[in-house]
């Protein structure tokens, strides 16, 4: 009989009761108030800093091809430049293999711009609004301002 009722404790005591379950997601909203703030917003930021690395592949390729060739190619000529050789009178030097395997997109799907001016080049992406301008998350990816 004492063995029963000792048994029948231990199986009211299993549960955890309804304050102990009030206590935890309490907790776990504190953290998360803290946590959450710290991490929105990242997820752009993300987005531009992976831009900015295949910009530096990009940049790379450009550089390999003014080696190779003696200038950048032209902004007509764009980045398709580095896939395939615009033009064989003009770079007589340009390697059997291309510069990139295939040219990579931005993180929202979007081409890269190019412009050449003189001996200088400029790699742009037109950040999350896909459109020329913009400020914040939507403003324009220049190679030239990002970190190297």
């Amino acid at each position: 009989m004492q063995y029963r009722s000792f048994s029948q404790k231990t199986l009211s005591r299993r549960g955890f009761s309804l304050l102990e379950l009030l206590v935890v997601i309490l907790i776990l909203g504190i953290l998360a108030a803290f946590v959450a703030p710290n991490l929105i917003g990242k997820g752009e930021q993300a987005k531009r800093d992976l831009v900015c690395v295949q910009m530096s592949n990009i940049g790379q390729a450009l550089k390999m091809f003014k080696l190779d060739n003696g200038l950048y190619p032209d902004t007509e000529e764009g980045l398709q430049a580095l896939l395939k050789n615009p033009s064989t009178d003009k770079y007589p030097n340009y390697p059997g293999a291309p510069y990139l395997e295939s040219m990579p997109k931005d993180s929202w799907q979007n081409g890269f711009g190019y412009l050449k001016q003189e001996e200088v080049f400029e790699v742009i992406s037109f950040g999350a609004d896909r459109k020329e301008g913009g400020s914040g998350d939507a403003a324009d990816i220049f190679f030239s301002q990002c970190k190297k």
